[in-house]
């Protein structure tokens, strides 16, 4: 399956009527003609309304190339900027409460 970029998925959602859920989003990336790559990146989103473009641009997750890792600095971008807040608390380096440590010796 070929790959997709931020620009296809922009284009796919341009004719959306905002604020807009996951599906329907889904819904307009297929009347759009959208490849299957963005499809499947949308359909990776959480299922919330969107306010705009924008936000969905923060939501979606694009695949890397097969084989390769992100840089630690593309890692650490997509943490600070993640999609909507308080999503994928599981990509943020998160600090050991004070007690772990008591817990710990």
């Amino acid at each position: 399956m070929a790959g997709t970029d931020m620009n296809e998925i922009l284009r796919a959602v341009r004719d959306v009527d905002f604020p807009a859920g996951k599906e329907e989003l889904v819904t307009q990336a297929k009347r759009a003609g959208a490849s299957q790559a963005a499809i499947k990146a949308l359909r990776g989103i959480p299922p919330d309304r969107y306010r705009n473009r924008s936000e969905v641009a923060r939501s979606v997750r694009l695949p890397m190339d097969a084989g390769s890792e992100p840089s630690p600095a593309v890692r650490a971008e997509q943490a600070r900027e993640g999609g909507r807040p308080r999503r994928s608390p599981w990509m943020r380096d998160m600090p050991e409460p004070p007690v772990q440590e008591e817990l710990d010796r």
